[in-house]
């Protein structure tokens, strides 16, 4: 299905994006849509989300939305093919392995993963798949989730 270079028109390039996606906001649908569109016409989008136990490791806290109901929102996305929960330990080779993805798409925030990713990559002659870096999109001043959370203290703070 994946990872050859002669696919038929037929088959779907595979395109994996992955994040938190606490609090779902327009610049992860940009993102993800950016993401799928790197695939070209019948990409098929599989969206990782972060588990709970992930995010509090990587980021000293929880999100404020738990993991389930995170992977099925972004799930509901009309964008996305597929939407699963990520590995807890974080493996690259077990992702690649079980998804096959042609294109592994990052946002311009997830420079560890880029470089996790390239590592893997070049250790274990995966050179068919395609690492796309998706740019900040500036789609306006609530565009992250820390943003909507300073918003929010901002105008309920006593």
């Amino acid at each position: 299905m994946a990872n050859n270079n002669t696919k038929t028109p037929k088959q779907p390039v595979v395109v994996i994006a992955s994040g938190v996606f606490d609090l779902l906001h327009l610049g992860h649908v940009k993102f993800l849509e950016k993401a799928k569109r790197a695939g070209g016409k019948n990409a098929k989008l599989i969206v990782i989300i972060a588990r709970d136990n992930t995010v509090e490791h990587l980021k000293g806290k929880k999100p404020i939305i738990p993991e389930n109901q995170r992977r099925a929102l972004v799930e509901s996305l009309k964008v996305v093919d597929m939407a699963i929960l990520g590995l807890e330990t974080l493996d690259i080779n077990q992702v690649v392995t079980k998804i096959k993805p042609d294109i592994i798409a990052l946002g311009y925030d997830q420079t560890q993963m880029l470089q996790n990713v390239e590592t893997y990559l070049k250790t274990h002659k995966k050179s068919p798949i395609k690492i796309v870096k998706i740019g900040k999109l500036e789609v306006d001043a609530l565009d992250s989730s820390s943003k909507i959370k300073q918003k929010i203290i901002e105008k309920f703070s006593i």
